[in-house]
């Protein structure tokens, strides 16, 4: 009775923290907020008139709305760079970042679900994957396994900083046997819900684009490069603007993991380059439509060539010690590199998938404005996810937000 006492309390305070603030913060969650309202308009269109309002066709069925699941389930399992540092391997330094960190996963794979939501056209249709309901077909679909890994890790990912959060407002240390083992845990399964995503494309027989054996790997490599990226970015952000003051050290370990990572997906990208070019066959059309187009059609070439060169250019900088260490070019390094993989992760990866189709013809695909603005709106709705969430962990992490009991 006590512990939901607590917890009463703490949703209370949390409220009334969230709901405060400066005039910055007001203006950050008034521009969300508009967003977020702009999404949800232009995806009441798409309810009502169905997919045909995005640029979606029968030839090229994933879009804009893929693209960004598939890159932000990257962004989630980043946070597994930061878990195992700090609960399993006991590294101080990356204790202040990690929630943080778990936060920004929490609020991705929330992005996730509402992009899978969106590209199913509505969430009516969302009966056919509850086990019993509708035709779940598990183990044998690799959807399946999906919508498992993604949900468990949000279970993760939500319970874990809760309970800590939970201990440290009552005053009180977390204790390491409640939380280490799903810690433990946690890691496996973010490695998993980005193989199980990979293994999702590399299922698919008819599209030899992502045939690739290296299309897993690939995956973490980016996603521990994107990811920690992102992490710096927002810790910088923190810094600046709250009390919560991130070590420079922190900041720096993590931008070592960034590096290491962005090296290992450039050279996994020179490998695939080579396999498709080197000894090309009919198979490589939709890696020639990527990077130099095919018959005329080439509406995504501005978009990887200008992924590659970004891409190229953070690598290189983050590799020499002095810059990565200049916190300016660090930053920078972040914010491109995030750029790039995002366009080379998205549009690189899954549009030229289905083009040419499997009679050799040319659909090329672009997003609608309704698309965007429902991309728009879902980023929004991450943002704010993440501010909220951030808020409180930081109220409570300085002592700001904690529980008074009533004598």
């Amino acid at each position: 009775m006590k512990r939901f006492k607590v917890f009463g309390s703490l949703v209370k305070d949390s409220f009334d923290t969230i709901t405060h603030g400066s005039k910055k913060y007001h203006l950050w969650m008034a521009l969300l907020t508009f967003v977020m309202l702009a999404g949800m308009y232009c995806y009441s269109i798409q309810l009502e008139h169905g997919l045909s309002v995005t640029g979606m066709t029968d030839r090229v069925s994933w879009g804009l709305y893929i693209s960004n699941f598939t890159f932000l389930v990257g962004v989630a399992a980043a946070a597994v760079m930061l878990v195992m540092p700090t609960y399993v391997l006991k590294d101080i330094d990356f204790k202040q970042a990690v929630l943080i960190g778990e936060g920004i996963a929490v609020a991705a794979l929330i992005m996730c679900l509402a992009f899978v939501i969106a590209d199913m056209g509505g969430p009516s249709v969302l009966w056919h994957m509850i086990p019993g309901i509708g035709v779940f077909n598990f183990p044998n679909s690799m959807l399946t396994w999906d919508v498992l890994v993604l949900n468990g890790y949000l279970f993760l990912n939500i319970t874990i900083p809760f309970y800590i959060l939970f201990r440290h407002y009552q005053g009180k240390e977390a204790k390491r046997s409640v939380y280490i083992p799903g810690a433990i845990l946690s890691v496996f399964w973010a490695v998993a819900i980005h193989l199980v995503t990979a293994f999702l494309y590399q299922g698919l027989q008819a599209r030899p684009f992502w045939n690739n054996a290296l299309l897993g790997p690939r995956f973490l490599a980016s996603a521990f490069a994107a990811g920690p990226a992102l992490i710096i970015l927002v810790l910088a952000i923190i810094r600046n603007f709250t009390e919560f003051k991130i070590q420079d050290k922190t900041i720096k370990k993590i931008a070592m993991v960034v590096t290491v990572a962005a090296q290992i997906n450039l050279i996994m990208l020179i490998s695939e380059l080579f396999k498709e070019f080197y000894a090309p066959t009919h198979h490589s059309e939709s890696a020639y439509y990527l990077f130099f187009g095919l018959d005329g059609k080439d509406a995504l070439l501005p978009w990887i060539w200008t992924a590659i060169p970004l891409n190229v250019l953070a690598t290189v900088l983050l590799t020499f010690h002095k810059l990565r260490n200049n916190f300016k070019v660090l930053f920078f390094c972040c914010f491109i590199l995030f750029v790039a993989i995002w366009i080379e992760k998205g549009f690189g990866l899954i549009v030229p998938g289905f083009i040419p189709g499997p009679y050799g013809k040319i659909a090329e695909y672009m997003p609608t404005g309704i698309e965007i603005g429902v991309t728009l709106g879902i980023w929004a709705l991450g943002a704010f996810v993440f501010t909220i969430l951030a808020k409180t962990a930081i109220g409570i992490e300085l002592g700001k937000l904690k529980y008074k009991k009533k004598s």
